[in-house]
């Protein structure tokens, strides 16, 4: 079984910055991708960035330049600093998984972390 633990979030003042982790628990042979969604109240879930193994990055619009998202040299944890936040920011923010691969073989197409919540407000 694999699940994904996120931490970092909480209030922030605009301007201000946070850092977001998630870790993939279990037997992992390898993850592809790896990525962060967010999910403000009354919208649909974004894509804020993402990760392949290789290290390609790909990053939404509204967060370029001010979000970097990197992993690990295991390639199990994912993390996303956020720099320069706006109101505009405030989500849940979801660790995504896409493409694992077990260390016995199991595959799983895409597993998703609870949720942690991002505040900007003064």
């Amino acid at each position: 079984q694999v699940q994904l633990v996120e931490s970092g979030g909480g209030l922030v003042q605009p301007g201000g910055s946070l850092r977001l982790s998630c870790a993939a628990s279990g037997n992992i042979f390898t993850i592809y991708v790896m990525g962060w969604y967010r999910q403000a109240p009354g919208k649909q879930r974004e894509l804020v960035a993402r990760i392949t193994s290789g290290g390609s990055t790909t990053y939404a619009d509204s967060v370029k330049g001010r979000f970097t998202i990197s992993r690990d040299v295991a390639g199990n944890k994912v993390y996303l600093q956020m720099n320069s936040l706006m109101p505009e920011d405030t989500a849940v923010y979801y660790c995504n998984a896409d493409n694992l691969r077990m260390v016995d073989g199991t595959r799983y197409l895409e597993i998703w972390g609870q949720g942690t919540l991002v505040t900007v407000s003064s």
